[in-house]
C-alpha cells in the first residue's frame, strides 16, 4: 500500500462505537471489542505511521475525542471509558513525538455530525444542534498547519447553540 500511495504523512483516528448500554446490560464481549476498535485501532494505526512520519518530523496525528473523553455519561460505559483511553494516549504520544517534531493533537467533537445518513436515520429538527463535516475539516487543518512555536494538545468543537453552558 505504502508503494501506491506513499508514506503515512497525517494519520487521523476516529473509529469508534456505541454500546450504549450501562454496565450491568453491556456484555464483557461489548465492551472488549468497543475498547478493541476506538483505543488499540488508534495504537496500531499510529504505531504504523510513526516510522513514516519519524523520517520528515514534520507531521501530524490528530485523535478524535468525544465530550466522554473528560467526563463520562451515563448508560455509555464502554464508549465514554475508551474515550478517555484515546485521549491518554494522545496525551502519552504528544511527550513521546513532539521533541521529535510530530505534533500530536486531540479534538473533542460533542455534538451531533450533520451529514445526510444522519438527516435521513434521525430526522432532526432544524433547532437541532449539529457540528458541520466542512468546518470540522476546517479545524483539523488548522491544527495541522499550526506554527511549531504555538501547537495545541487538545481543541473543543461544539455547535454554538448547544446547552453546554446553561
Amino acid at each position: 500500500m505504502r508503494q501506491q500511495l506513499g508514506p503515512v504523512e497525517i494519520p487521523i483516528a476516529h473509529a469508534s462505537g456505541s454500546v450504549g448500554e450501562g454496565v450491568m446490560k453491556t456484555t464483557p464481549d461489548q465492551f472488549e471489542q468497543l475498547w478493541r476498535t476506538t483505543v488499540f485501532g488508534a495504537f496500531l494505526c499510529t504505531r504504523e505511521a510513526v516510522p513514516d512520519m519519524l523520517k520528515r518530523a514534520a507531521d501530524a496525528i490528530i485523535f478524535t475525542g468525544a465530550t466522554s473523553s473528560v467526563r463520562g455519561r451515563g448508560g455509555a460505559v464502554a464508549f465514554s471509558s475508551a474515550k478517555f483511553a484515546v485521549r491518554g494516549l494522545a496525551q502519552s504520544l504528544a511527550v513521546e513525538l513532539w521533541p521529535r517534531g510530530i505534533h500530536v493533537a486531540h479534538v473533542i467533537i460533542d455534538g451531533v455530525i450533520d451529514t445526510p445518513e444522519l438527516r435521513k436515520r434521525y430526522k432532526p429538527s432544524a433547532k437541532e444542534p449539529s457540528l458541520k463535516p466542512e468546518a470540522i475539516a476546517d479545524s483539523y487543518w488548522n491544527l495541522i498547519q499550526q506554527d511549531r512555536s504555538a501547537w495545541s494538545l487538545e481543541v473543543d468543537l461544539r455547535p454554538h447553540t448547544e446547552a453546554f453552558f446553561e
